[in-house]
């Protein structure tokens, strides 16, 4: 009776053993959101990516994820959480991330750290981004054809080089096929605020604004467009079932690959730190289904445009372009660089308004 307890006793231990072993097998992988998963925007995307990496890799990883997030010190805690349940790799998807993540990366060596938008590395962490502005000289170009008032609305978030990026290739893809078209941009200074983005709305339907487009996370601005009648553009996700009759296209940011791709790295032992910046020719940035509303003509130039952007046959920042105040910044035919795009921090030439400090 004793040695069957005894052999028993072995049992359960070997068993719990291997089931502890299994368990530290797993990779595990962090995402630290700013907003919640079901924002239809930004933060579903990046959830999306999270839910493809189980997809790929099944029990041989383990992910866990913290949503609405503040940028800052409650970011810093999340992160140190993670790091200290036993992360291997921590995703954090915001701006303001930047700074938290290459703080906590410091007290752990041992961990791998990706931030989505900035540009700061260190030997644990890498950077990541999308060319967004890809994506809105497209959306410019079908804006500029679009609109019967002249007028379309931007909602900006906060006034960083990413986004100032956005505005200002909508506005030179408009413009070079509509003369007439103007830019009024509100900054609402958050990037997840539904009461805000559908108040910045508002005000720009109120100026006769026919086209919407946004670069904050939720569906708000849809939601109005969908109410006034007005077009719009979806922004992270595909939203068109908050705008099933205002949506033209949404503008997709999809990480799932390399999600998938930076986790087999520290599967491999094969993670280093490194910056990337993908575009449409990676899949990175791409297009939900172009509305019928959109002209035959005009969708064409469209795809024609995504076409030549991933082949690297066209440029979305090509010369000759002014900055706002006249002074030449490309000549004819010349392409703007990684550097100036990634710290850019004027308006071209033709938008009104100034950007905020």
């Amino acid at each position: 009776m004793k040695r069957r307890t005894l052999l028993a006793s072995a049992a359960a231990v070997a068993l719990a053993f291997s089931g502890t072993a299994m368990a530290e097998d797993k990779t595990k992988v962090g995402f630290v959101f700013v907003g919640p998963v079901g924002d239809g925007g930004w933060t579903t995307e990046h959830n999306n990516g999270r839910l493809a990496v189980e997809e790929a890799f099944g029990d041989k990883v383990e992910t866990v994820f913290q949503e609405k997030v503040p940028e800052g010190a409650d970011s810093e805690r999340v992160m140190t959480q993670m790091a200290l349940s036993g992360a291997d790799l921590i995703f954090t998807t915001s701006f303001g991330y930047m700074d938290p993540t290459i703080n906590v990366a410091k007290k752990f060596p041992d961990v791998k750290f990706e931030h989505a938008t900035g540009y700061r590395q260190s030997e644990n962490v890498s950077s990541y981004s999308a060319r967004f502005y890809e994506g809105r000289a497209v959306i410019g170009h079908i804006a500029g054809k679009m609109t019967k008032t002249n007028k379309v609305g931007y909602i900006a978030s906060f006034p960083i080089p990413e986004v100032i990026r956005g505005i200002n290739s909508a506005y030179l893809h408009a413009k070079r096929v509509n003369p007439d078209v103007e830019f009024s941009v509100v900054w609402v200074y958050t990037w997840e605020d539904a009461a805000k983005e559908a108040d910045a709305a508002e005000a720009l339907i109120n100026q006769g604004a026919d086209i919407l487009m946004q670069h904050t996370d939720t569906t708000a601005p849809m939601l109005k467009a969908e109410e006034a009648g007005i077009l719009a553009f979806g922004q992270a996700s595909d939203m068109i079932a908050a705008g099933p009759n205002a949506q033209l296209t949404s503008i997709i940011d999809d990480w799932a690959p390399y999600y998938i791709e930076r986790t087999q790295a520290v599967m491999d032992g094969t993670w280093g730190s490194q910056n990337t910046w993908h575009g449409i020719k990676e899949g990175m940035v791409a297009f939900a289904d172009m509305s019928d509303k959109i002209p035959t003509d005009v969708r064409a130039e469209a795809l024609q445009m995504i076409e030549d952007l991933k082949d690297g046959s066209y440029h979305a920042f090509t010369g000759p372009i002014n900055k706002q105040d006249g002074s030449a910044w490309l000549a004819e035919g010349e392409t703007a660089d990684d550097g100036t795009l990634a710290g850019m921090s004027f308006y071209v030439e033709g938008i009104t308004g100034d950007i905020p400090n």
